[in-house]
C-alpha cells in the first residue's frame, strides 16, 4: 500500500510541477530560496552590479524523503564592462525530476546597459537569450494505469529558444528590480495516440513577472539588517510573495528568515569568509500537504566575487 501511495505521489507531483490534461508543459521556472545572493538567473538587469567578476552556485535538493523530488543546480557568472557601462553574463541551469526521469538543462547569455544615476546608484536595462534543452523519460516510469498513453513513450532530447528581459535599480543598499526572464512558453509533451509533440509560442497570459525590492539598514554596533520581498505574479493565479529579513552581524555572519506564501518557512545562515566569498545554507520546512512526505528542502549557495583588471573589493555588495 505505501509503495502504490508513493507511486501515486510522483506522479501527482509531475503533474503539479510541469502542467496537467494531455501534455506536460515545460513553461515553469526553478523556485531558490536564496535567490538575494544572485538575482541573475531571474533578472538579466542584474548583469555587471557587483562591478567585478561575480561566481555564484546554488544547489537545491527539494522535498527530502519524498521520492521523485526535484534537485536542481544553477551556475551563473557576470561582470562589468566598458567602465561600468554595461554588464554580461552566463547562467546555467540543471534539474532532475522523478530520479532524472524528467531533466531539463538551460543556458542563457545576458546583457545589460547601466546608467550611472547619483554618486553610487546605477539604473540598468536587461536582456537574456538561450535555449532550453528537456529530455522526459515517461516509459519508465510505473504508472497506476498501464495503458496511460501520456507516459508511454520518451521525448528524447528537445531545444527550444527562449528570451527575457528587465531592469534593476541599485545604490550600495538599495535595490530594486522588474523582470520578465522567460518569455517564450515550450510545451513538450505526448498526445493521446503517443506522439512526440513540442509548440512553442509567445503567450502572454503564461508570463511569470518579477518583482523584488531590499534596503540594508544599519541597527547598531556590527549589525546590518536587509529585509527582502519577492512578488511572482502570472495570469489566472495567486501572487506568490516571498518575504525575507536577514542579519549581517560583524560584516562576517548572516543569519535570516523566509516566508513563502502557503508553502514554506525558511531559515538562512551564511559565512562570509571575506569580503568576495560567500558560503550559505538555507532550509526549508513545508507549510502545504507536501510537509506530511518530506522533511523539507535543503539549498547551498557559494559565491565569489574576483577583482576585475587588477582592481581589489574593498567593500561588501549586499546585494
Amino acid at each position: 500500500m505505501k509503495k502504490f501511495i508513493t507511486k501515486k505521489l510522483i506522479i501527482c507531483s509531475l503533474f503539479l510541477l510541469l502542467g496537467s490534461t494531455a501534455k506536460v508543459l515545460a513553461q515553469y521556472d526553478p523556485m531558490f530560496t536564496q535567490y538575494m545572493f544572485n538575482e541573475m538567473f531571474i533578472n538579466p538587469a542584474y548583469a555587471g552590479s557587483k562591478e567585478a567578476l561575480a561566481i555564484n552556485a546554488l544547489h537545491r535538493q527539494q522535498w527530502v524523503g519524498f521520492e521523485g523530488r526535484p534537485v536542481t543546480t544553477t551556475l551563473s557568472m557576470h561582470g562589468p564592462l566598458a567602465n561600468n557601462k554595461m554588464g554580461i553574463g552566463l547562467s546555467l541551469l540543471n534539474e532532475n525530476i522523478a530520479s532524472g526521469k524528467l531533466k531539463r538543462n538551460l543556458a542563457y547569455i545576458t546583457y545589460a546597459y547601466r546608467i550611472k544615476t547619483g554618486e553610487n546608484g546605477h539604473l540598468s536595462f536587461g536582456l537574456m537569450g538561450g535555449a532550453h534543452i528537456q529530455s522526459n523519460n515517461y516509459a519508465s516510469l510505473q504508472t497506476t494505469d498501464i495503458n496511460d498513453v501520456r507516459f508511454s513513450a520518451n521525448t528524447g532530447n528537445v531545444m527550444t529558444p527562449n528570451f527575457g528581459a528587465g531592469i534593476y535599480y541599485s545604490t550600495q543598499k538599495f535595490y530594486a528590480g522588474l523582470s520578465l526572464p522567460r518569455m517564450v512558453a515550450d510545451n513538450l509533451g505526448i498526445t493521446s495516440t503517443g506522439d512526440v509533440k513540442k509548440n512553442t509560442s509567445i503567450d502572454p497570459s503564461k508570463f511569470h513577472y518579477y518583482f523584488t525590492i531590499g534596503r540594508v539598514f544599519d541597527a547598531g554596533d556590527n549589525v546590518k539588517l536587509k529585509p527582502q520581498v519577492m512578488l511572482k505574479a502570472v495570469k489566472n493565479a495567486p501572487v506568490e510573495m516571498d518575504l525575507n529579513l536577514s542579519a549581517l552581524l560583524m560584516e562576517k555572519i548572516w543569519i535570516g528568515a523566509s516566508y513563502r506564501t502557503k508553502a514554506d518557512l525558511s531559515f538562512i545562515a551564511g559565512i562570509q569568509v571575506n569580503p568576495q566569498f560567500l558560503v550559505s545554507y538555507s532550509y526549508d520546512y513545508s507549510l502545504n500537504d507536501l510537509g506530511s512526505y518530506t522533511s523539507g528542502s535543503h539549498e547551498i549557495g557559494l559565491g565569489y566575487v574576483f577583482g576585475f583588471k587588477g582592481k581589489k573589493v574593498i567593500s561588501n555588495r549586499y546585494f
